[in-house]
């Protein structure tokens, strides 16, 4: 006890510069803590939602009695976003079972709404026809996923569901129906922000707790030798680094509280959540303000160890010892697990994420990670103490001899830009992972409409919806109910040639204005259907429907469709010009399609809506809750990357004002003997910029070798991410360069002979 009250007489009474360094201690240790406190509630946000969905989901039986209650849930798209309906018929048994957020069932002709749902039918009075009735109310926070979801409860009779309806048992499951992440992929997805976030955080407080090193060092030696003990003056520094570690935990919570209001207010994209959602837990509490100065305490013990054993060597500034070579073993073993699961991409049997590997993986990058901080001062001492043998520079010869002697102060600078750049590597992996995995392999997007639901005039304003490449008609071939077993009957696409070109992988032979045979090699033709069968569409005209007779000619196109495809299996081509006008055939359907990319199909999906805000539309190939699925990894992607990039730039802000402060005298000094203020400038850059350089590279290799392991064994068809490169190169050089100038303010125009009186 008596050490820890000694530390904090030290920590506020050891001058402005002392409190300066508490200061940055306690800010940057806030700012960590805060971002820690936002990965921890991140699964909590998530659960919450699915804790909701799950209470609402209704339990019903397909055995329908007299006096039950009868229930019809659809869930259709609207735009890139699920719009859920939930058609509920009152009976005499259940009516009481009422949903959260709901005080009681909808009568017929009653309609409750979600509050995004009541914004969207006031500002696109055209959904209408999806909620039949008059609005009653809406539907309470507890009965909703997140504060963004389309849902609504309509009251209706019986007789309008009997058919398709359930009876209703009851209220809530254990699970959510459509989770707001796959728990496999929240596994990743936690790893990855574990990688972007938890592992700089780590090194980010080591670095606040570490502080102006040499000056507590001299400070702790001195108090070494006036008699305290060894274990003492280890305690005397950690009570320093675990007050301000405890007011950064403080100030942290407090500013995620803060960040938390705000951002339930603007939300993020494609995420949003109620306040209570991502309100801090005990478990998160806990974990601040317990785990971050006991962290503090062991990084302040071990960072006086050499000042308490030889107090003599740290005032007299003995040459300093070797780094050691233990960060070495690790960037080894982390380098060989992860080149290991490079090198089986070669082999015709990849690794998997599958049984160890699914441990042994993620160790491996994690490894590599740790290794290539920890080995960052041993490569920064070895080419210092290279380069200052042999330069014959005065400026490179005294930027070498200073990293020799101090090489884990320069590193502190530089480690969280290192490690950024190795993160966002990473980051470019689980990206690539997520795409192909939820992504058509088809370039293209295909969506299909009930030609019967649009009118003339939408069918030309959908068709020029942004991001729609081409449009066309499909419909089936009309058979006889009554007629012979063995009737032909064919697929038919409405098209040009130009448009067919845009719908399908390759077409040959296509001549405008002809009926045309269609043939894939890959798909099967229809039945018994051959050249000179009459195919039959029927074309409904009023309460008697006409008929369009096409011959299958002996004119073929050969063509190969994507899978999947809207056009896959077509038989005949029939052009524009050979149906009758404004002519809408049986069952025909309206096809688009566009680029596969998943902004774009959001942007065509939200036109779609847009235009014809009621149609039923068919994203083919694609699940409209796995899209939504998708915007939230990618949102929590971008958050985990913009958090890495806070802490990154806040360990080299941190560490640049301390160094600055702390390599003042030494400046002053050499000053003082002569040398220029641009010379001392361009040491303080050298200082920085060359051991940067040389971490960046080792980033940018170790990262893009982490990026293709995780790639290889999450199977995705893309091992070697060569587009990815350039972009992380462009950014290393910004990473220097930013370096280069932060090191600048080092050397000022007054020279303050006070700094070195007391050397």
């Amino acid at each position: 006890m008596r050490e820890f009250l000694l530390g904090l007489r030290l920590l506020f009474g050891a001058g402005r510069g002392n409190r300066i360094r508490f200061f940055l201690m306690t800010a940057g240790g806030s700012l960590g803590v805060c971002c820690l406190a936002l990965v921890l509630t991140i699964p909590q946000i998530l659960d919450a939602h699915d804790g909701r969905a799950a209470a609402r989901q209704p339990r019903t039986t397909s055995a329908q009695s007299a006096g039950s209650t009868l229930l019809l849930q659809r869930t259709d798209p609207y735009g890139s976003q699920a719009f859920t309906r939930v058609f509920i018929a009152k009976g005499t048994e259940n009516a009481g079972a009422v949903p959260p957020g709901l005080k009681e069932l909808p009568d017929p002709g009653q309609v409750v709404l979600s509050p995004r749902a009541h914004d969207l039918l006031r500002d696109q009075p055209g959904i209408k026809g999806l909620l039949p009735g008059h609005e009653k109310g809406l539907v309470g926070a507890r009965g909703l996923a997140h504060p963004d979801e389309l849902f609504a409860y309509i009251g209706t009779t019986r007789d309008k569901i009997a058919d398709d309806g359930r009876a209703l048992k009851g209220w809530g499951y254990d699970y959510a129906p459509f989770p707001a992440v796959e728990p496999s992929t929240l596994t990743y997805i936690r790893f990855a922000l574990g990688s972007l976030v938890l592992l700089p955080l780590g090194i980010f407080l080591s670095v606040c707790a570490r502080l102006s090193a040499a000056s507590r060092n001299r400070r702790l030696a001195s108090l070494r030798l006036l008699g305290l003990s060894t274990k003492g003056t280890q305690r005397v520094n950690a009570a320093e680094t675990v007050v301000a570690a405890l007011f950064g935990a403080l100030l942290g919570l407090g500013e995620y509280w803060v960040l938390n209001q705000v951002m339930t207010r603007t939300g993020l994209p494609s995420l949003r959540w109620y306040p209570a959602d991502g309100a801090l837990s005990a478990t998160t509490i806990a974990v601040c303000l317990i785990g971050c100065p006991l962290l503090a305490w062991f990084v302040g013990r071990a960072s006086a160890r050499e000042a308490a054993a030889n107090p003599l060597a740290v005032r007299r500034t003995a040459a300093p010892k070797r780094p050691t070579k233990w960060g070495g073993l690790l960037l080894v073993t982390g380098v060989g697990i992860v080149a290991g699961y490079c090198a089986t991409g070669f082999t015709d049997h990849p690794a998997d994420s599958l049984g160890p590997n699914a441990i042994v993986m993620p160790a491996g990058i994690l490894l590599t990670g740790l290794g290539l901080v920890l080995t960052l001062p041993l490569i920064s001492y070895s080419i210092a103490r290279g380069l200052a043998r042999t330069t014959q520079s005065l400026t490179l010869n005294l930027a070498m001899r200073r990293n020799e002697v101090e090489p884990g102060s320069t590193m502190r600078v530089v480690t969280g830009l290192v490690l950024l750049v190795f993160s966002a590597s990473l980051a470019q992996g689980v990206l690539i992972q997520l795409e192909q995995v939820t992504r058509p392999s088809a370039p293209v997007q295909d969506y299909s409409v009930p030609l019967a639901s649009l009118t003339t005039r939408q069918q030309h304003e959908v068709a020029d919806v942004s991001g729609v490449r081409a449009h066309a008609v499909t419909m089936m071939s009309w058979t006889d109910p009554d007629g012979s077993s063995d009737q032909p009957w064919a697929s038919a696409v409405v098209a040009t040639c130009d448009q067919l070109t845009k719908l399908v992988r390759r077409s040959e032979g296509c001549v405008d204005g002809k009926v045309m045979r269609l043939s894939d090699p890959n798909a099967g033709t229809g039945q018994g259907a051959r050249p000179g069968d009459a195919l039959p569409f029927r074309l409904p005209k009023g309460d008697r429907g006409t008929t369009l007779t096409i011959t299958l000619p002996q004119d073929e196109i050969t063509y190969s469709a994507y899978d999947p495809s809207a056009v896959h299996g077509a038989d005949v081509l029939i052009p524009p010009s050979a149906m009758l006008t404004a002519a809408r055939p049986q069952g025909a359907q309206y096809v688009l399609t566009s680029s596969s990319d998943h902004d774009e199909v959001r942007k065509v999906l939200d036109g779609i809506a847009a235009v014809a805000p009621t149609v039923a539309v068919e994203p083919i190939g694609v699940n409209i809750e796995g899209l939504q699925q998708i915007a939230v990894l990618e949102t929590l992607l971008a958050v985990g990357m913009i958090m890495g990039l806070v802490i990154g730039t806040a360990a080299f802000v941190v560490s640049a004002t301390d160094r600055a402060v702390e390599r003042r005298p030494q400046v002053t000094a050499v000053t003082l003997i002569g040398a220029p203020a641009r010379t001392m400038r361009a040491v303080q850059c050298v200082q920085v910029v060359l051991p940067l350089s040389v971490g960046l590279v080792l980033a940018l290799v170790t990262g893009k070798l982490a990026e293709s392991c995780y790639l290889i064994t999450g199977g995705s068809e893309i091992y070697w991410d060569s587009a990815g490169l350039p972009v992380l190169a462009l950014a290393a050089a910004g990473v220097a360069a930013v370096s280069a100038i932060g090191a600048l303010p080092l050397v000022g125009r007054r020279i303050d002979p006070e700094l070195i009186r007391r050397d």
